[in-house]
Formats: C-alpha cells, structure tokens, sequence
C-alpha cells in the first residue's frame, strides 16, 4: 500500500475517533456485521461506557446471527439490548416493494425512541454502520435514517469497505474477513410477498449451507425453487456436495433447488429495482 493511502487511512481512523469523542455517548444500530462491529468498537473506543448496541431482532435476523451480536458485544463489553421490531406487521413491507428496507429501518428508529428511556439518556445520538461504499447502490433504509436523526460516522469520515475490514484486522476483530451479509428479507424477489413462514424457510435452508462449512452463501427465494448462490471460489465443493445439499433444502421445504453457476452476488434483486425506476 502506498503512503499516501496509509496518511488516508490514518486521517479517516483520526477523523472518526474525534467525531465520536465528542459525543455525549452513542446508541449504536448493531447488527454484528462487518461494519457496525466496527463502529461498536470504534465508539467503545472513543466513548467508554457510554456507549449502548441495539439489535433489532425478527424473523428476518436468523438466530445464528443474533447469537454472534450477542458474543460480539460482549467481548467489547458493551451493554447490548435486544428489541423485538414488528416489520412484518405492517402491510408496506409484507409487499416487499423496493422501499422494503425503509420501513424496516424506520421501524427500528421508531423502537429505538419509544424505549429511549430504557435505552440511553436522550441527547445520545443513534448511529448506524453506513459506509462509503453504500451511497451508490439502492439502500433506502437511508432515507430512514435521515428522517430519524440517525448519524453515520463511518460514512463521515470518508471510510470505506476495504477501510473498515483493514480497521477491523487492526483491533482484532472477528468479523474483520465475515462475508457481507443481509436480512432474510433480502432472499425475496421484490414485489414477492413476504411473510412468516417464507422466512423460517429460508432460514433453514441457509442454515444447510452454514452446516457444511460455506462461508458467502445466499438462499435465493423464488417459491418452490430455491436458488442457491455461494461464493464463486466455493463453487466447486458446492458441485460436489449438490445432491447432500439438494435433499436438506428439500426438507427445509422447497421442492426444487438449483444451484447459481456465477455464484453469489452482492445485492441480487437491487438490480431489478435500478431498472424499473431508470
């Protein structure tokens, strides 16, 4: 790496420990993913105790990943609450339109203020994992955010993914090489109804994937045919184990799988928004 991306780093890490520092504390929207693991660590730094981790917890965050927030918290011995989000109460995102993640997002804010009391005093600011990269591809759980007060360090600071991996490695981080990941609701084709059930099925068919060792995996929903993706450097084992894994999506309880020969990519569906609105 040259110099003067090295003074660039610096100057990001720099930026962002003097944006927090001044904070009166922070609440910190923690969903255990690379970024706001980051983040978490990055405000425990600046902020000592005064610093809170919130998980929104529905159908849409497998139970793997919650268990990992929580161990993730506890090893930077933050204070981590767990608040129960009712997204799939609200028609919107049932639709699951391309706003889907919006109301997803509002729905946390929204948590995160009505049990403000139990959470943090009130002049802490919530602050969220959004990244550099993030502003060019359809997230609209960013207007959320804007719409809440909702901070973005990371992103103030000019942090990038490559950035906030090299970050995470720097304070020995678990999640410093963890694929990228996204709610189960990602798996579902937009303007396919989402609800219960179709989660929980998705659930256990990645959970296929996750028992034999796959690291960048998607289940991609498409009603009785799931679609599995994997990385493309684990493409061949995934040919090799294809009828293993075929039979335990089967009995997740899709009636047909296939398997995606260009392997997993980041963001599937967001394509399919991009060219209906263009």
């Amino acid at each position: 790496m040259s110099t003067v991306a090295s003074v660039s780093y610096e100057h990001k890490v720099a930026a962002l420990h003097a944006q927090l520092a001044a904070l009166p504390g922070a609440v910190v929207a923690f969903s255990g993913g690379v970024d706001s693991t980051a983040l978490l660590h990055a405000c425990r730094h600046a902020l000592g105790e005064r610093v809170v981790a919130v998980t929104a917890d529905s159908p849409s965050l497998p139970r793997a990943e919650l268990a990992e927030a929580a161990a993730l918290a506890e090893r930077l011995a933050v204070r981590h609450v767990v608040l129960t989000t009712h997204e799939l109460e609200q028609p919107a995102y049932r639709a699951n339109a391309g706003d889907r993640c919006y109301h997803c997002k509002k729905e946390l804010f929204v948590t995160v203020a009505q049990r403000r009391a139990e959470i943090a005093p009130a002049d802490w600011p919530v602050v969220y994992g959004v990244i550099v990269d993030d502003l060019g591809d359809h997230r609209p759980g960013q207007k959320a955010a804007a719409e809440h007060g909702v901070v973005g360090p990371l992103v103030d600071a000019g942090m990038t993914k490559d950035d906030v991996r090299r970050y995470s490695r720097a304070a020995d981080l678990p999640t410093a090489d963890k694929p990228s990941f996204a709610c189960l609701s990602s798996r579902v084709p937009f303007g396919t109804a989402i609800d219960r059930e179709v989660l929980q099925r998705i659930e256990r068919a990645e959970g296929v994937l996750r028992h034999h060792g796959f690291r960048q995996f998607r289940v991609r929903h498409h009603g009785d045919v799931a679609r599995l993706e994997v990385g493309e450097d684990e493409l061949p084992r995934a040919f090799a184990l294809r009828e293993e894994l075929g039979r335990g999506v089967v009995a997740a309880g899709y009636r047909f799988v296939s398997l995606d020969v260009f392997g997993y990519r980041s963001g599937g569906f967001n394509a399919m928004v991009t060219t209906r609105t263009s």
